[in-house]
Order: structure tokens, then C-alpha cells, then sequence
């Protein structure tokens, strides 16, 4: 790995001493281990648990409150994220994000209490949340700029593969084990100990002079409305669509092991093209065509929209050829997930410090937003009308997500043009 660089400065801004090369090189090597075995423990857990409910006689709609609240811990903290971080310093809210799930894990041993349950899942959740929040941003601001794009693609797919390590190391190991609680733990005591590796961080610019809270949510809203859509339409695509993918595969008469593997392939298409995504936002940047990096990363944006709605224009005739829906939803995770990924990369270009953290809360909330919507809204099409009624909500996101970035990346353009021209 190259030894990263902190961002150059703004024009509009004081920018904080960057730390030395090998400081900076061992903190995103810690960031990256930490954040892996925290969330490839959180990622056995909740399934241990909900199959742990289920044996002792839980109800399914409780059951499913419980997975629920963890859920609603990460949506409570999103926002308040920066003030938290702005509060503590960015290297202690990173380390408290990684203790908090240890003491929650440790809970759910000593106890079998429900309701002492029901807060250990809620907080938990909360500081999974939290980190979330605070890696993407410190990652996204200390990756060199010429690699930013690299780093954070590598980042995401990570990240994506906790999504299949942590399920699959639970099935290895038994769900009614003993152990399996113990191996939990063991996965999120490492993360702490990764996080404690963490070298002191520069302090961030803006930390006194930054809005937190609300207010800043509302700030970085107002100043990244295409971007907050982008990662709207991201979530919509490569989260949300992913969780009712088995019921679009039974509603086209697949059977239950091919409705299941529609998961899969839209995790597969995830994986394999975050990073390239980003890879080819840092190529592009360098080449002499006016706009730069900011065109460049538009332009890979509208790509991806543009694969999301041809994706979805391919529906009419996946009932003809089931087999269509396994790459139908392999594009339709990998362009969500790219784009996603590539939001993130222009937020972190363009800012840093506690604003950085701002943007990046508001762009989780929106791509989790997209996320919870797709399935209510796709499944009662699916219910309701679906020949017609679910893929025309699935243009009504797509759509306007390509209109969007197309008017962008051509104004863009026009100023950079302008600028440009002589005087």
C-alpha cells in the first residue's frame, strides 16, 4: 500500500498538520483491520441471536423487533455522529465504537433477560453505526488523493465480504454451540484491539468551528443534494432490493434454491465491482480532458445509474428466461454498490475533518433509507401488480437517479468550459 498523503488544502479553509507518512500508512491499515473483525462479528451475531429467540419459543414479529432495534440504534446515532466525534476527538470515538459491541456481547453471556436483550442489540447497533460513520469519513480524508479512489473501493468491498464471512463462520461453527457466542466475541475484542492501534490523528480543522448535530445534517443535506440521491438510489439498488430478491425469483416461478441464489449474485456483482469502480475513478482523473476528477467521478456515477435502468428494462423478459434474473440482479448490486462507493469518493475529495463526517452521515442515512424502502415498496408491488407495478417502481428510482447525474456531468462541464475560456 502507498503510503497515503493528507488531502491538500482548501481554498476556503485552515487545514490541519498531516501526519507523517507512516502514521498515516498504520492508521488506515488499523482502520481497515478494525472495522473487518468488528463487523464480521456483528454479522454473526444478530443471526445467533435470532436463531437463539427462535429456540426459546420467541415469537416471529418479536424476533423480528429484536433484529429490528439494532437497526433503530443506527439511524438514532447517524446523525449525532459528528457532534459525538467533534466532542471526543476522532480517535477516541473510533476506540468507543469498538469497545461498546465488546460490552454488549458480553451482556448477551451473562444473561438471558429479553429485555436487557433488546438494549444490548439497540446499543450495539448504535456504535456499529458510529463506525459506519467515522471509518468511511477518516479513510475517505487520509487516502492519498491520486489513490482516494482505490482505498475507499477496496474499503467497501471489504466491508462486503463481512456481509458473507461472519453468516458463513457461523454456520462453520454451529448456531446451538456453545463456542458461537465466544467467537463473537473474540471477533469484536480483535477489532478493539486493531482500533487501539490507531495512531493519534491530526486534530481535524473545523473541530470547534464545524455545525454538529441536526444542524450540520441539515447543512451537508442542503450542500450535497445530487450526491444524498445518488447514495438514496445506491441503497435502493444494492441493499434494499437485495433482501426481496428470493421473493422476485419465486413471484417469476424459480424454485427455492435459485430464488435464493439471487442473493448471491447480487452480492457477487457488488463485490467484484466496487473497487474497479474507484480504480477507474483515479485513472480517469488524471486524463486531460477539462473537468478533472470531479467530471470524472460524475461521469462513472451516470454510468452505473445508466446500468441500473437497463438493468431494470431487461425485467420484461426475465419471465421468459429465468436464468436473466441471476445477472439482472448482479448488475443491480454492483451499480448500487458502486455507486454508493463513489459518492463517498467525492464527498471525501472535497472536504475534510468534522464536515467530512457530517456528509458522510447524511449519505448513510440516505442510502439506508433507500434500503428500507425498496423492500416495503417492492414487495407490495410484487404482491400487488407484478408485471407492471414493480418495475415501474423500479424506473420511477432509476430514472430520475441517470436524469440527474446526466444534467449534472453536463453542467459541470459547461463551467469548467467557462472558466476556462479567456477573459
Amino acid at each position: 500500500m502507498t503510503a497515503p498523503l493528507h488531502p491538500p488544502p482548501s481554498t476556503h479553509k485552515a487545514t490541519a498538520s498531516p501526519a507523517p507518512a507512516f502514521l498515516a500508512r498504520r492508521g488506515l491499515w488499523a482502520i481497515f483491520g478494525a472495522t473487518f473483525f468488528e463487523l464480521v462479528g456483528y454479522f454473526m451475531l444478530l443471526p445467533l441471536l435470532l436463531l437463539r429467540l427462535k429456540d426459546d419459543g420467541v415469537s416471529t414479529s418479536l424476533a423480528g423487533l429484536f433484529a429490528a432495534s439494532g437497526w433503530v440504534g443506527i439511524f438514532m446515532i447517524t446523525p449525532f455522529a459528528s457532534a459525538i466525534t467533534q466532542r471526543l476527538g476522532r480517535r477516541p470515538t473510533l476506540w468507543l465504537s469498538a469497545l461498546i459491541p465488546v460490552i454488549a456481547t458480553t451482556g448477551f453471556l451473562l444473561t438471558d433477560a429479553l429485555p436487557a436483550w433488546f438494549l444490548f442489540e439497540f446499543v450495539a447497533g448504535a456504535a456499529s453505526g458510529l463506525r459506519w460513520v467515522l471509518a468511511e469519513a477518516v479513510v475517505a480524508e487520509f487516502a492519498p488523493p491520486h489513490q482516494r479512489g482505490r482505498m475507499v473501493g477496496l474499503f467497501e468491498t471489504m466491508v462486503g465480504t463481512t456481509f458473507v464471512i461472519g453468516p458463513a463462520l457461523l454456520a462453520l461453527v454451529g448456531p446451538q454451540s456453545p463456542l458461537a457466542l465466544w467467537l463473537v466475541l473474540a471477533s469484536l475484542f480483535l477489532g478493539l484491539l486493531w482500533s487501539l492501534a490507531i495512531p493519534p490523528l491530526p486534530i481535524a480543522a473545523d473541530a470547534h468551528s464545524a455545525r454538529v448535530g441536526l444542524r450540520g445534517v441539515w447543512h451537508a443535506l442542503r450542500a450535497h443534494p445530487l450526491i444524498m440521491a445518488v447514495g438514496f438510489v445506491g441503497g435502493f439498488f444494492e441493499s434494499g432490493l437485495t433482501s426481496i430478491l428470493p421473493l422476485y425469483g419465486l413471484a417469476l416461478g424459480l424454485g427455492v434454491t435459485a430464488a435464493a441464489l439471487l442473493v448471491s449474485a447480487s452480492g457477487l456483482g457488488s463485490a467484484l465491482m466496487m473497487l474497479p469502480a474507484g480504480m477507474a475513478a483515479d485513472r480517469l482523473a488524471l486524463r486531460p480532458y477539462g473537468g478533472g476528477a470531479r467530471r470524472a467521478r460524475l461521469t462513472i456515477m451516470r454510468a452505473c445509474a445508466l446500468i441500473t435502468l437497463a438493468a431494470t428494462a431487461l425485467i420484461p423478459f426475465v419471465a421468459g428466461t429465468p436464468w436473466l434474473a441471476a445477472a439482472v440482479a448482479f448488475l443491480w448490486g454492483g451499480a448500487g454498490g458502486s455507486l454508493y462507493t463513489l459518492a463517498m469518493i467525492d464527498i471525501g475529495s472535497r472536504e475534510e475533518g468534522i464536515t467530512l463526517v457530517n456528509s458522510t452521515a447524511v449519505l448513510v442515512l440516505s442510502y439506508t433509507l433507500g434500503g428500507v424502502l425498496a423492500p416495503a415498496l417492492g414487495a407490495a408491488m410484487l404482491d400487488w401488480a407484478p408485471v407492471l407495478g414493480f418495475p415501474a417502481l423500479l424506473l420511477a428510482v432509476a430514472g430520475p437517479g441517470w436524469w440527474w447525474l446526466r444534467r449534472a456531468t453536463a453542467a459541470h462541464a459547461g463551467q469548467h468550459a467557462l472558466r476556462s475560456d479567456p477573459p
